[in-house]
């Protein structure tokens, strides 16, 4: 049976996790992206990852999906072995991922047809009402914007009713209005659903704003987590408005104290790449 969403089981652990990759062309060629993980996401809370670009945050992502096995450490789900893929989570990329040739409705509905759900269509229709698109079901992707697109894929992955939501970075490539509406769209549909959150970005206002804890990663290689933080605001928040509230800025404050040192590692690493 499973876990119930309210249960003291932590819905993602991840323990003892490091991942090395090594070169199809020279197996002495190594790299190791992560180092010594330990992560844990409560049923219903949501956590953010930040650290500098190259520090493994997607790679920790993939594997809490199950996309990539670990080298070392083991990754439990609501108390399980996680065993393959997991089935119990919805991922949300950062890179578009809605089919072209599918309308809006086609493209939420598409994983409850996988499903074989009888009333798939009426819920894709119901979903696409709850991002604001409840007028857009039958247009393509190529006749919507960017924002527009976000929110379809936003529906695609609530739409599945995940116990756990995995969301890469799924805003920076938008305008600061319209991600700031995409925010406060996924902290309303958060609140109401209370949803296990694993969600990677690089920009700490983001992580802030959205979050029950910010966990903060070294620079690569052997990135490793360097800090953790509550954030005690009170909800419900809305992103802009609570970017000027004194407690956001000690906490983005303090938090930049730990991350600084790293983002210029990261950055130097780049420039020497």
């Amino acid at each position: 049976m499973n876990a119930p969403v309210n249960s003291p089981v932590n819905a993602i652990e991840l323990s003892d996790i490091s991942c090395t990759f090594v070169s199809k062309d020279d197996a002495s060629q190594r790299y190791t992206a992560v180092r010594d993980i330990n992560l844990t996401v409560g049923a219903g809370e949501f956590v953010s990852v930040v650290g500098p670009t190259g520090c493994g945050k997607s790679t920790l992502l993939n594997v809490a999906a199950g996309l990539l096995a670990p080298s070392t450490g083991h990754v439990s789900v609501f108390g399980k072995a996680l065993q393959g893929i997991n089935a119990r989570a919805g991922y949300m990329f950062q890179a578009e991922s809605l089919m072209p040739w599918r309308t809006a409705a086609q493209n939420v509905m598409a994983g409850l047809e996988f499903r074989g759900v009888l009333d798939a269509a009426a819920q894709a229709d119901d979903w696409l009402k709850r991002v604001g698109l409840g007028g857009f079901g039958d247009r393509y992707p190529h006749q919507l914007s960017g924002g527009m697109r976000k929110r379809v894929s936003l529906a695609q992955t609530l739409v599945l009713d995940p116990d756990i939501i995995l969301m890469d970075e799924p805003f920076s490539a938008l305008d600061i209005q319209t991600r700031q509406l995409m925010e406060n769209e996924v902290l309303a549909l958060w609140a109401a659903k209370k949803k296990a959150v694993l969600f990677i970005t690089h920009d700490l206002d983001e992580a802030i704003a959205l979050s029950d804890r910010v966990l903060v990663m070294s620079a690569g290689p052997g990135s490793h987590p360097i800090g953790e933080f509550v954030i005690d605001l009170p909800r419900p928040r809305d992103v802009a408005e609570v970017k000027v509230v004194p407690r956001f800025v000690e906490l983005h404050a303090a938090i930049w104290a730990v991350l600084r040192e790293e983002v210029l590692k990261g950055y130097q690493q780049q420039l020497a790449a």
